[in-house]
């Protein structure tokens, strides 16, 4: 059996550490893009914003069809449309 010899670490032909990648791709103290993202995520464009404005009607719409079906149901008992009886 031959002794093995103990491989010596290739040099890397690019320059490219992964380590050093690996280490600085977390998230940054100064963040110079923060500034110009912030508007984003404050004043009309919050969540709650935007969720608000994406039905615009649906309260109004959601009151009025609760007074037509109050007013169904107190009013409107005794008639019974649509059923004919022969």
């Amino acid at each position: 059996m031959r002794p093995t010899r103990a491989m010596a670490q290739r040099s890397n032909l690019t320059g490219f550490d992964v380590k050093k990648f690996v280490a600085s791709s977390g998230t940054p103290a100064n963040d110079p893009w923060k500034r110009y993202e912030a508007w984003r995520y404050s004043g009309q464009f919050t969540r709650w914003n935007r969720l608000k404005g994406a039905f615009p009607g649906l309260g109004i719409a959601t009151v009025a069809f609760g007074i037509y079906l109050g007013y169904e149901a107190l009013f409107t008992k005794g008639e019974q449309h649509g059923e004919e009886h022969h």
